[in-house]
């Protein structure tokens, strides 16, 4: 594996999943011609409370293509750490949005850097975490770990107070076929770094493991991953379930019974293990500006309608918002699993 691969970009269907009724879903390839927003939110979080998210990296840019990734298909596999936005900008502009929040008497609990890609791909994010100090809020990372085996990368996150990583996979085959990785990654190497940086991270940091039927959520996949687990100071493992609109229509959320079973085996070899499984709620956070609000949320977090509603109400908006916004193609309804969701537009080929 080298520092500076490059990147190989597309993102078709898995082998394992063809002729399953995989196939990447419209509703979820997004249109890179839109600007994406820097900073949305506060959105509710189930481990963060009340969150505004930092996007620094655009869409779709990542070390991963995972197969349940709400953002959608991958564009750029990369492992190549690089800028994208100055760290300068990213600062103001979360400042910002933190002192328009902070005006209307809002809560914020984090500032969390959960961008439309890895966040650890950008070369800023040290330098970022630095000047959002002054603000005062505790800052978090979620990562999928993929670039920990890196100096800089570690040093980077470091500066956090609170960081999650990604652990779908205790194997090589189960983490290719789930997370598929940017070629030129090695599991072995990958784990190490994780573990290295639990080690020394003085911060709090827990794992997730997204659980997808069929592809990690046997018993052997369960016990591989409480194992790796056991052996890294890790505080807190969660356990998590597709909960909004995936890249491919082959992609399901195991059943209650499947979950329990994980949790149990993992429960073997972790002293916390919790279900990350439920919905969010509907607290998102206005600022005021109910279509700015919208789009600047839906670009990166799908909205369900009951949270939609709550968001207007607060202003005292109208549904006419919603319909003006689906009319002029802003926005996109999608279903999934019963509940209306809404997006911003994306890509159509």
């Amino acid at each position: 594996m080298t520092n500076d691969p490059g990147s190989d970009r597309g993102d078709a269907a898995p082998a394992s999943l063809a002729g399953a009724g995989a196939r990447p879903e419209e509703s979820t390839r997004r249109d890179v011609s839109q600007p994406t927003p820097i900073v949305f939110g506060p959105v509710p979080s189930r481990r963060l409370g009340r969150s505004v998210g930092i996007n620094n990296i655009p869409p779709k840019v990542c070390s991963y293509a995972c197969l349940y990734c709400q953002v959608g298909p991958t564009l750029d596999r990369s492992v190549t750490r690089r800028a994208f936005y100055p760290p300068e900008h990213v600062a103001d502009v979360v400042a910002a949005q933190v002192r328009r929040i902070r005006d209307r008497g809002e809560r914020i609990d984090y500032l969390t850097f959960v961008p439309d890609g890895e966040p650890t791909l950008d070369d800023g994010l040290g330098r970022a975490i630095e000047l959002l100090r002054p603000l005062d809020v505790r800052i978090a990372v979620i990562t999928n770990g993929s670039l920990l085996w890196r100096d800089d990368v570690r040093a980077a996150l470091a500066t956090a107070d609170w960081v999650s990583v990604k652990v779908d996979a205790g194997d090589d085959v189960t983490w290719r076929r789930i997370n598929r990785p940017h070629p030129d990654l090695d599991f072995d190497t990958v784990m190490g770094g994780l573990s290295r940086f639990a080690a020394d991270f003085d911060g709090e940091i827990v794992s997730e493991t997204m659980l997808v039927a069929g592809i990690n959520d046997s018993p052997a996949a369960a016990t591989a991953v409480g194992a790796f687990l056991r052996e890294t100071p890790i505080g807190k493992a969660y356990l998590a379930i597709p909960t909004r609109p995936t890249p491919y229509s082959g992609i399901t959320a195991p059943d209650e019974k499947t979950v329990n079973r994980a949790h149990q085996l993992m429960s073997e070899h972790v002293s916390q293990v919790e279900y990350l499984v439920g919905y969010e709620g509907d607290a998102f956070a206005s600022s005021g500006d109910p279509r700015r609000d919208l789009l600047s949320i839906a670009a990166v977090h799908p909205m369900r309608a009951s949270a939609v509603h709550r968001l207007l109400a607060r202003t005292g908006a109208a549904w006419s918002v919603i319909d003006d916004l689906v009319e002029d193609g802003s926005l996109v309804e999608v279903a999934y699993r019963g509940e209306r969701y809404y997006v911003r537009r994306f890509r159509r080929d």
